[in-house]
């Protein structure tokens, strides 16, 4: 990961030109569906779906490169609840990552295709009538999207992204489909 980062603010800076003095900031909000996989070894696999939200802000050096943050809520359930116990669990993730964007026309309108990878920090919390516990790791992530800018400061896009965490023998896998709006101003 270490090696990784001094990559990425490379490709951050070599994006920098005269015309990316130009830029937007953007806010983008996404709602869709994660499909969460949860397998622990010695134990076994399961696997859920949940409502998911993404909130994501950055700056766009010029309509092809950006770089971003984001916090995203990929699973929250209720597990198991009877009149004493109970057992809730919740995937939420904050990261930092790049966009790369390529429109169909030259304009930066219309129909168009983006990826987008980085680095997320999960965090896996469980919340018991016993306790509470929850756990951390930090991995990249990657996804796609495909969409449509109705004009320079707005559009909306279909996406798909994988995030996943592991802790000792447990491993988190979300994959997420949703739908985004983004403004840039």
């Amino acid at each position: 990961m270490k090696k990784l980062l001094p990559l990425a603010c490379a490709l951050a800076l070599s994006a920098l030109s005269t015309s990316a003095v130009a830029g937007d900031f953007f806010v983008r909000g996404e709602a869709g569906q994660s499909d969460v996989k949860l397998k622990a070894t010695g134990v076994g696999s399961d696997s859920d779906k949940d409502t998911a939200y993404s909130l994501r802000g950055g700056y766009w050096f010029n309509q092809n490169f950006a770089v971003e943050t984001n916090y995203s809520q990929l699973y929250k359930q209720n597990l198991y609840r009877d009149s004493v116990n109970y057992l809730d669990a919740k995937l939420t993730t904050m990261g930092v990552g790049i966009v790369v964007k390529e429109h169909v026309t030259p304009e930066p309108v219309g129909f168009f295709v983006q990826l987008r990878g980085g680095f997320v920090r999960s965090k896996l919390a469980v919340d018991t009538n016993l306790g509470d516990a929850s756990e951390t790791s930090t991995k990249p992530y990657y996804g796609i999207g495909a969409g449509y800018d109705f004009s320079k400061t707005f559009g909306l896009s279909l996406n798909y992204d994988h995030n996943q965490d592991s802790v000792d023998d447990v491993k988190v896998t979300a994959n997420t489909l949703s739908l985004g709006a983004e403004f840039r101003f």
